[in-house]
């Protein structure tokens, strides 16, 4: 009719991809969307017998997200424990699920009542729960939501975090956090970032709330729960430094701890001179006495099984700035994470009068040597090489020739300048190395190649 309001076409969209397309985990990650807020109420019941490690878990996840296309359907990655409902902007959502272990392909699909536009930010709510028990990664390595006897050690590299919440396991999306962990009296539940007031207990229960308010990615993120006792400490320009340390952690292995723990404000100056000031809002430490076998830069607050040393805490604190605040845009560049931890522990050991750097580079390359490793492709270490020696010693060593290669000053600026860049976000081994181009204004393609990609050992610096 003449004057009457034209009607808008309606909105059809289009699913979004069911993985990130990581060539490692094609199904982890997502399509369609950018997550911007977890919100997670947990309520965890530790195993009733020590012998029998199964704890049960309820949860209520509170998400949010941006739309990046006009979106009919989304999923969120999610791992065995099963689903009570979902619901988008209030509005019952349907939804479905693909568990298919042998490809790793762990996903919720949900499918809003209406199509959510692209640019539109929605609220997905998914209540879920079940039993939890002791998830392995594809080497076989405990990870994700392990049940411990007193507890549960939380620990998710690569993509374990499916195991105990609904997330975009993309570690390019990173998000805000808050985690309200409700658990037996007497149980102490640590997670990311700062607590928020103090623990609430009521009919036998206490609940722990924490906030994360620096952006995360999900395989840093933790909820760890046991009988911990928790302390703190102050490191540079105020910052708040939170240990939580198993009250079964005892002798030799406590007064290690101990000991090194109380280094932490200044490792994180020593650091800050190198790297640039500490990237995130807190600082510390959880230590289980139930060991994964490793440890783990869970962000702001990295894990450590049954003894925390100096080394593995410089290892740790450097992965803050590299592998937190900068994280591998995709598995296969986890050299950048490793490689630099690596090459920390070095000039901490120097800096308390152990080997120097050089000597350290020195005994990788023997090492390397000896065991004939220079074969793999630091940047294609293959699904199952993501933490073989290679990783670790030989990305160390590059950035020890690195530094030899580009002199002194130009090292640090580099590193400062790639962390500036990125920082937030995620980064590829070819930015990095375009990040060092632009510093010393050479091109560095085949330094790149001797001591990333190259089968052979290179000429020693």
């Amino acid at each position: 009719l003449p004057g009457a309001a034209a009607q808008a076409a309606p909105v059809e969209g289009t699913p979004g991809a069911a993985g990130s397309g990581d060539p490692y985990f094609p199904y982890a990650g997502n399509g369609g969307y950018d997550a911007l807020q977890y919100d997670l109420d947990l309520r965890y019941t530790p195993p009733a017998d020590a012998d029998v490690l199964r704890g049960r878990l309820r949860g209520v996840a509170t998400i949010t997200l941006r739309a990046t296309q006009d979106l009919s359907a989304f999923n969120l990655d999610l791992r065995g424990l099963r689903v009570r409902s979902v619901t988008v902007d209030g509005e019952p959502a349907r939804w479905s699920r693909v568990q298919d272990d042998e490809r790793r392909r762990w996903e919720l699909t949900v499918r809003p009542a209406e199509v959510l536009a692209e640019g539109s930010t929605a609220t997905v709510v998914v209540e879920y729960g079940g039993e939890t028990g002791r998830p392995e990664d594809t080497t076989g390595a405990l990870y994700g939501f392990v049940t411990t006897a007193d507890g549960a050690i939380v620990v998710n590299e690569p993509e374990g975090a499916p195991t105990w919440y609904p997330v975009d396991d993309d570690p390019g999306d990173k998000a805000t956090y808050t985690f309200r962990i409700t658990v037996p009296e007497g149980k102490t539940a640590v997670a990311n970032g700062l607590p928020v007031g103090d623990p609430v207990t009521r009919g036998g229960r206490t609940t722990w709330t924490w906030r994360a308010s620096d952006p995360m990615a999900s395989y840093l993120s933790t909820a760890s729960i046991g009988d911990f006792r928790l302390t703190r400490d102050t490191g540079p320009h105020g910052l708040p430094i939170i240990n939580a340390v198993d009250r079964d952690v005892r002798g030799e292995a406590l007064e290690t701890t101990r000991a090194a723990l109380a280094r932490q404000p200044e490792m994180i100056r020593f650091f800050e001179r190198r790297f640039g000031r500490y990237p995130f809002e807190a600082y510390g430490a959880i230590v289980d006495d139930d060991s994964v076998g490793y440890a783990l830069e869970t962000q702001t607050r990295p894990v450590y099984s049954g003894v925390a040393d100096e080394s593995v805490i410089a290892h740790e604190l450097a992965h803050q700035w590299f592998g937190n605040a900068v994280s591998p845009a995709q598995w296969r560049h986890i050299w950048l994470n490793e490689g630099w931890a690596t090459y920390a522990e070095w000039l901490w050991a120097e800096h308390r009068g152990g080997p120097t750097a050089r000597e350290s580079f020195r005994s990788a390359v023997a090492f390397l040597d000896e065991k004939g490793l220079w074969e793999r492709d630091l940047t294609r270490p293959g699904r199952d090489g993501l933490f073989s020696d290679q990783v670790y010693v030989r990305g160390g060593a590059a950035l020890y020739a690195l530094r030899r290669e580009v002199g002194r000053e130009a090292f640090w600026e580099g590193a400062r300048r790639w962390l500036a860049r990125y920082d937030g976000g995620a980064a590829t081994t070819a930015d990095f190395r375009q990040v060092y181009e632009e510093v010393t204004g050479r091109p560095l393609a085949g330094f790149f190649g001797d001591w990333l990609k190259d089968g052979e050992r290179p000429p020693l610096p």
